[in-house]
């Protein structure tokens, strides 16, 4: 494929860069796109199940269940029990990620945390992949080497002082890997789920954190995928810029950036705006906003 493009983007009278994977596929997009990379340029005859687990809103699972749709390949994907406003309601990334073939396995709640770290001893199966929840896996290096020589092969359409990325982490898995293969730049990240000392924890146990890779911490404990009035305000500030966000990662990547930086930065597009229709529900629902 070629490279994704890159927009400017002006927020706050400031300039900024913008990689647009979310361009890559309409499923398959985003960081999903690079920590899958290695999954997708896979044989089709490698493998005939891949497995994860996670929630039922992830944009992990719906890149996986397209990638298996692509492939061939069976997709399982565990998560605890669905609530009742859950089983009522499947829309979003759930009901796209089962159109598209998607194996769901309910796990009693209590039971939850004990199978998934027993199933790389319960699945021994070679034609059987597991991949960690948000793909949080060491398959993740190669895709993130890609990206970061498209943004060497890109440099030419960047101002030549611009020498910081930015992307959000859930696990930090895109920031790590990216940073590794990117030394001559300096990549920014914040902890979406969590704090810095969970995110460093989740980092190391992939590989020693290298020195260019800057974590922003943010002043207030937001918690993961609570709509939060403030982050509404920045993702309709920048869809009124020109481009779409997620709901889920970039507001708080965004408003650090905003708030703890001062340079030019290109920020990586992380994808997931499918997730955006059933956030944007929950927003309208508690704040009654409107774009």
């Amino acid at each position: 494929m070629q490279n994704s493009p890159i927009s400017k983007l002006v927020v706050e009278e400031r300039e900024f860069f913008v990689k647009r994977d979310e361009l890559i596929d309409p499923f398959l997009a985003g960081n999903k796109y690079r920590k899958l990379y290695t999954l997708l340029e896979t044989p089709k005859n490698r493998y005939t199940t891949i497995i994860s687990y996670g929630g039922t809103q992830s944009n992990a699972m719906l890149a996986l269940a397209a990638l298996c749709h692509q492939k061939g390949w069976q997709f399982i994907y565990y998560t605890k029990q669905l609530s009742n406003t859950q089983q009522l309601s499947q829309e979003g990334n759930y009901a796209q990620a089962l159109s598209l073939g998607m194996q769901h396995k309910e796990i009693a709640n209590e039971l939850y945390r004990e199978f998934i770290a027993s199933l790389s001893i319960l699945t021994d199966d070679t034609t059987t992949c597991i991949v960690d929840q948000g793909g949080a896996d060491k398959i993740a290096y190669d895709g993130l080497r890609v990206l970061a020589n498209e943004i060497r092969e890109q440099r030419y359409l960047l101002p030549s002082s611009l020498k910081a990325v930015a992307t959000p982490s859930g696990t930090g898995t895109t920031a790590l890997y990216l940073a590794l293969n990117l030394p001559e730049f300096t990549v920014y990240t914040t902890p979406v789920i969590g704090d810095i000392t969970y995110l460093e924890t989740q980092m190391q146990a992939l590989s020693p954190i290298p020195p260019n890779l800057i974590i922003l911490q943010p002043e207030k404990k937001y918690h993961f995928a609570k709509p939060y009035k403030e982050f509404f305000e920045i993702y309709k500030k920048l869809k009124h810029a020109g481009i779409e966000f997620d709901l889920l990662y970039a507001p708080l990547m965004w408003k650090m950036l905003l708030e703890k930086t001062q340079e030019e930065i290109l920020y990586i597009h992380s994808g997931g705006i499918t997730g955006n229709k059933t956030m944007l529900k929950r927003y309208i629902k508690k704040f009654s906003v409107s774009l």
